[in-house]
């Protein structure tokens, strides 16, 4: 049986890296799939057995190609990141401080600095040892570029290592042979010098920018309490809360973060989630109510029980949803895979010929190499390999941020092509909990005394039309009677005594077979069912004296998220099992272009499909188990989190609460980060189309400058930088 391993991979830079590593590892013969993420550095692979030894097969073909590669979270601590940082910095300042050095000592004299008496002259021997001695912490401290760089050139998948090393080292080589014959005027050393400092300072901050992309998800973690205070054999001792356990009791204190998913089993207080839900306002809790882990109590103690473990909580849901998607491709990007994967050899070749045309020219071989060297260095494909997965990675995160998490790169694209969404009613469009909306007294009792005797017949029953009943009657406080012979009527409502007397709660068709029914009680329990409302009705001593009117009331915003859809072009669709009357009646209620009632949970996915052949993108959103086979019927599907895990199972995008706000923020996110994906990818192959003919000479054919290697370094380090920053762009998203 096949399974899914994820890697932790170091040493990518570019998208040749990324598409020479994914072939290595696809050439294995038990690998079935494989996606490498630049940004995240991680492997996903499916292997066929995933057994130890095909692991480490991968490992080894990952480090063949000139990568490091680990089982993830076991070789490295959790401050990794940071200290490649750290690492990357300490190399930096070495090239930079001694290629500056070698810089001033060949092109100082050039604009009138001073030199030391003591070499001699601007072009003496002893200059030209200084220089190559130098030279030498600078190409130690890009000694990656070498390391990863030719192995991979000679495999026959060259990278953007490759093009650094092969550039910086034909300079170096270049000028030691130059000093041999004792040329010392010709000596390039501070060009080799000057490339590597410039395309590390590039690579150090392109690393600090990708670092920020995961901000969000740091943010997340950092949520997680250490420790949590439990009750053991009535006694209260702190442990880590990664050890707490299903069914523990745990306390959490004024000010303090919740350590686990868990119910509330004594107290009371106000907890703020927005770290789930996107929500500022903090939501009230008391006995029997929900709590997560990460959330923070207010100003109350509660006590609670944990219903899972420590380590499995809703916000590491959202934090291994988020990771899987900033891990994954979106569409878009396999464009800049297919390009970078000839890119680099097509520029080697392009870079040859180009240098065999100038020797043709007639041109000394200093100039021929300045020209090599610069098609080399600004040619890097850095800015193309970055376009997506930064903005990807950017996106999801803000995405959770908001409560909506998206499962993968390609379900964060698919939501900006929505063109007919599609919603289940109960529990998506409407709260899914019955309540009584309506009164009507038809005898010399108040509505109250109606609700009163309801309710106190109901007393004892399971269904949710008495339930409902039951919550309206402790929203006004009511006291209730005993009811002393409670009995249920399958099909037809409930008989109890409240008082002495003989209490009915029945359903329109059976009040009507109790005797005389009054017209105005036909026509009130018409308007109530036109409205899309149920009739209770009330009897005493089989004589109607009043009706209930009862629905599932539709969530207070669901009106202006359709409104907000209809607005962006996208028709609304509302996919139901319930009777057309009161389909429509929601329907109306809320603007919803089409309805489509009476539909089996069997053939909620069918409906789906044949949406699917009128319409170009199909998302569904709905909540329960009946919906799961249509989410995954429809291009985009879409969970609320107050689902059942079949549904969140089978979506899409996960909204981590009740609230459908999530789906407007879903299009309107993913039309945001496409955006930003498109500017990305234009300007990395603008930069290309318009820097490679310069770098060739183009300019210099009609009497312009020549491109130096080291602007040539400056300008690639800058597109790669300025890619990066536009993705951060994303992090300013704000809903309009």
């Amino acid at each position: 049986m096949s399974k899914k391993v994820t890697l932790e991979i170091r040493g990518l830079h570019c998208a040749g890296c990324v598409v020479n590593s994914e072939k290595v590892i696809g050439r294995l013969p038990y690998v079935e799939d494989v996606t490498v993420s630049l940004t995240a550095e991680k492997i996903n692979a499916t292997l066929k057995t995933g057994s130890a030894e095909e692991i480490q097969g991968v490992i080894k073909a990952v480090e063949g190609a000139g990568f490091d590669a680990f089982v993830a979270d076991e070789e490295q601590p959790a401050d990794d990141d940071e200290s490649d940082l750290r690492r990357e910095k300490r190399r930096l300042w070495i090239s930079i401080v001694f290629a500056g050095l070698v810089l001033y000592l060949a092109m100082g004299p050039m604009i009138g600095l001073p030199l030391p008496a003591f070499f001699g002259g601007h072009h003496s021997l002893t200059l030209a040892l200084t220089e190559l001695i130098l030279s030498i912490p600078v190409v130690i401290s890009g000694f990656s570029f070498y390391q990863r760089g030719f192995p991979a050139l000679f495999k026959g998948h060259p990278n953007m290592d490759s093009l650094v090393a092969v550039g910086t080292a034909s300079a170096f080589i270049y000028s030691v042979v130059a000093m041999i014959n004792g040329e010392y005027a010709g000596v390039y050393f501070e060009s080799g010098c000057t490339i590597i400092a410039l395309v590390s300072v590039g690579r150090y901050l392109e690393s600090r920018a990708k670092h920020k992309t995961g901000d969000s998800i740091r943010r997340l973690m950092d949520l997680s309490p250490q420790t949590a205070l439990v009750e053991i054999n009535g006694v209260e001792q702190e442990i880590p809360a990664s050890q707490i356990k299903t069914g523990d009791i745990f306390l959490v204190r004024p000010g303090e973060r919740v350590p686990a998913d868990g119910k509330v089993i004594s107290g009371g207080s106000a907890v703020d989630e927005s770290m789930l839900t996107g929500e500022s306002i903090p939501v009230d809790k008391e006995v029997g109510d929900a709590v997560f882990g990460g959330s923070l109590n207010k100003n109350g103690a509660l006590r609670c029980e944990a219903v899972h473990d420590g380590k499995n909580t809703a916000l590491s849901r959202i934090i291994s949803l988020v990771e899987e998607a900033r891990a994954s491709k979106a569409p878009i990007a396999r464009i800049a895979d297919r390009v970078a994967g000839v890119f680099v050899p097509v520029i080697i070749g392009i870079a040859l010929l180009t240098a065999i045309l100038w020797l043709l020219a007639g041109e000394p071989l200093a100039f021929v190499l300045t020209v090599f060297i610069s098609i080399l260095v600004i040619s890097c494909p850095c800015a193309l390999g970055l376009a997506t997965p930064t903005a990807i990675s950017v996106g999801t995160g803000k995405g959770a941020q908001y409560g909506v998490v998206f499962k993968s790169g390609e379900a964060l694209e698919q939501c900006h092509k929505v063109k007919t969404m599609v919603f289940d009613k109960t529990g998506t469009l409407t709260k899914g909990t019955p309540v009584v909306t309506d009164i009507v007294s038809f005898s010399d009792l108040s509505e109250e005394d109606v609700l009163f005797y309801a309710a106190s017949a109901e007393q004892g029953t399971e269904h949710p039309l008495g339930e409902a009943v039951l919550q309206a009657a402790a929203e006004r406080s009511l006291t209730l009677a005993p009811n002393e012979n409670f009995e249920t009527l399958p099909g037809h409502g409930i008989r109890g005594t409240v008082k002495g007397k003989e209490v009915f709660c029945l359903s329109e068709k059976a009040a009507q077979n109790q005797g005389d029914f009054d017209l105005t009680w036909r026509q009130t329990a018409a308007a109530f069912g036109a409205a899309g409302k149920t009739p209770v009705f009330v009897l005493l001593e089989q004589t109607v004296v009043g009706v209930l009117a009862i629905a599932d009331t539709v969530k207070d915003n669901a009106a202006s998220v359709i409104a907000a859809l209809q607005k962006k072009g996208i028709r609304t669709v509302m996919l139901t099992g319930d009777k057309k009357e009161t389909a429509k009646a929601i329907g109306k209620t809320l603007g919803i272009d089409d309805i489509i009632a009476e539909v089996l949970p069997q053939d909620k996915a069918a409906q789906i499909k044949r949406l699917r052949e009128h319409e170009t993108v199909v998302a569904m959103v709905g909540d329960g188990i009946n919906d799961a086979p249509a989410l995954a019927a429809a291009d985009v599907g879409m969970a609320v989190d107050n689902g059942t895990d079949a549904a969140i199972a089978e979506a899409d995008v996960v909204f981590m609460s009740s609230d459908i706000g999530g789906v407007y923020t879903a299009v309107m996110l993913s039309g945001a980060v496409l955006r930003n994906i498109k500017e990305n990818l234009f300007w990395a192959f603008f930069y290309n189309v318009l820097g490679i003919p310069i770098a060739a000479g183009v300019l210099y054919l009609f009497g312009g400058p020549l491109l130096n290697p080291m602007i040539a370094a400056a300008a690639m380090s800058f597109s790669s930088i300025s890619v990066v920053m536009n993705a951060l762009r994303l992090n300013l998203f704000k809903l309009k």
